[in-house]
């Protein structure tokens, strides 16, 4: 079993992915899949999530240039502003006092 398959409890495979694809295409697939000792599907399966992972992780943080990270530790690092209107807010009593 790969990381990714490797829990405790096998998971039930549900769902179904069809694919259009040249005969070219699929014998390089396959020959893929042999090469490491997998099913086609095991291997289209395992390969297309590390796919996903990977463009789903770039999507989820936040790229900043050299100068836009000075930036914002600097604004992090300085004293937080004055606001009135805050301040009234959180003067208030809440629901849960």
């Amino acid at each position: 079993m790969s990381a990714r398959t490797g829990s405790a409890k096998r998971q039930i495979r549900s769902e179904k992915l069809d694919l259009r694809l040249t005969p070219k295409a699929k014998r390089r697939i396959q020959a893929a899949a042999k090469v490491q000792n997998k099913s086609v599907s095991e291997f289209v399966l395992e390969s297309a999530l590390t796919t996903a992972d990977v463009l789903l992780a770039d999507q989820s943080g936040v790229r900043l240039s050299a100068e836009q990270w000075k930036a914002f530790l600097s604004a992090l690092d300085s004293p937080p502003q004055y606001h009135e209107r805050l301040e009234r807010l959180l003067a208030e009593p809440s629901r849960f006092d």
